[in-house]
């Protein structure tokens, strides 16, 4: 059975006055996310509109990546912290026509 990549886009919006330490923790996430070896994506953007709100794009070599990537030291301490520092919403997808 063939694997399939996955993508996950993830929407922070920092809550008041806590931008500077939502933006260190996506640093270090992005630092460590790179590292894993399923990880073949983990991107950090920002709204051109709004500098407190953050956008990650990640992708994936298959759904075991996903979890080894959800079972990972840093990602379990991003989960303990983020709700303290954004609003945070996102979707796991399948690819359905990707180049």
């Amino acid at each position: 059975m063939m694997t399939a990549p996955i993508k996950i886009m993830a929407i922070l919006s920092a809550r008041p006055g806590k931008a500077a330490e939502l933006r260190a923790l996506l640093d270090t996430m992005v630092i460590a996310s790179r590292a894993e070896p399923g990880n073949l994506r983990y991107d950090l953007w920002v709204d051109q509109a709004d500098d407190t709100r953050f956008a990650l794009d990640e992708l994936y070599v298959d759904d075991a990546a996903v979890a080894a990537h959800r079972a990972t030291p840093h990602f379990q301490a991003y989960r303990a912290t983020v709700g303290d520092l954004a609003e945070r919403s996102s979707v796991t997808l399948n690819g359905l026509s990707v180049a």
